[in-house]
């Protein structure tokens, strides 16, 4: 039900913006500056993807382009920020798309709506894992495992993720009912506070994109149990998805780029040829390889109908389990 479709990168988006006046919106006349916000704290993938792309937009859309961590919240800081920034495409924000396409039906109240923001082009996907650390005795090696020693340590069985409400943080709610365990959650502000808990063996386990567990479960330092794809990574081979383990479990995560959503289509237009420019580069695509994420773009209409589709999927499922961020 939750997988995601995939987008045509370059025609789709050349379509969307018309071929001819593609490379001369990328050549106009650039902003003197720009940031592009991240509702989480340095370190963690949306950061450093954001990071990655100012750097490409630098020169081209604005003659200086930041990232403005704005960590809190759940994520939804970063979204309010943006909601009351000027429309005049200086002001762009990287969130995934749980703190959209969720958040509506997993908190009672919002200080955002989906009208304040502007989709332009899709970022990235992303599949979901969940990790354990020292915490953890080596002799557990998979997820049954895990259940199990659960069941035997219950004051010990517990998990992060990168904020409550997130769908990490649904995902760990459904494998705690299907494993017949009781899962102890713990919000933090991005998926980098809580690796580094994980790692310091404050917690037992995490739930959160894979690319923040990549290099520590190289170096032996995390073991991985599962991904929530419906497929296994190539970033973690050998790593099996939660259906391929009996759990009917499928989630696919989509990062994106928005504008406020007052912005005009010449500032929509303009901001979407860049951003395609600059995800389409070929080292930002193997820069993504190496942090979990399949790198992709999409037109600010293919973007608004992939948003609209996963509100109503989300809308449903959430109202059938019963899930919010205080689960």
């Amino acid at each position: 039900m939750l997988t995601r479709r995939e987008f045509v990168r370059t025609a789709g988006v050349l379509a969307a913006l018309g071929a001819a006046a593609w490379p001369a919106l990328v050549r106009s006349q650039s902003l003197e500056a720009c940031k592009i916000i991240t509702g989480f704290p340095p370190g963690g993938t949306v950061d450093v993807l954001a990071r990655r792309i100012a750097d490409k937009l630098r020169g081209s859309y604005a003659k200086i382009a930041l990232v403005e961590n704005k960590p809190g919240a759940a994520g939804q800081i970063g979204v309010i920020t943006l909601k009351d920034s000027s429309p005049d495409g200086s002001v762009l924000l990287l969130t995934p798309s749980s703190m959209l396409s969720i958040y509506p039906y997993t908190y009672p109240k919002l200080q955002y709506k989906l009208d304040d923001v502007a989709p332009v082009s899709v970022a990235a996907y992303i599949n979901h894992g969940l990790a354990i650390g020292p915490a953890v005795p080596e002799s557990v090696k998979t997820l049954k495992d895990f259940f199990a020693w659960c069941k035997a340590n219950p004051d010990k069985a517990s998990y992060g993720s990168p904020g409550a409400g997130s769908m990490p943080h649904l995902i760990g709610v459904l494998l705690a009912k299907a494993g017949g365990i009781e899962l102890r959650h713990i919000p933090y502000r991005g998926a980098a506070p809580g690796v580094q808990d994980l790692l310091g063996g404050q917690i037992s386990s995490f739930a959160g994109p894979i690319g923040d567990f990549i290099p520590h479960a190289r170096s032996g330092k995390f073991r991985v149990l599962a991904i929530s794809g419906n497929r296994q990574s190539p970033f973690l081979p050998g790593v099996p998805t939660l259906r391929e383990l009996g759990y009917p479990i499928t989630m696919r995560e989509w990062y994106g780029f928005f504008l406020p959503g007052k912005a005009g289509p010449e500032t929509m237009r303009r901001a979407a040829a860049n951003l395609q420019a600059a995800l389409l580069q070929p080292d930002v695509v193997e820069f993504g390889k190496q942090i979990g994420l399949e790198v992709q773009s999409s037109g600010p209409q293919e973007l608004a109908d992939l948003l609209k589709a996963d509100a109503n999927e989300w809308r449903q499922l959430i109202r059938e389990i019963g899930f919010t961020a205080e689960s």
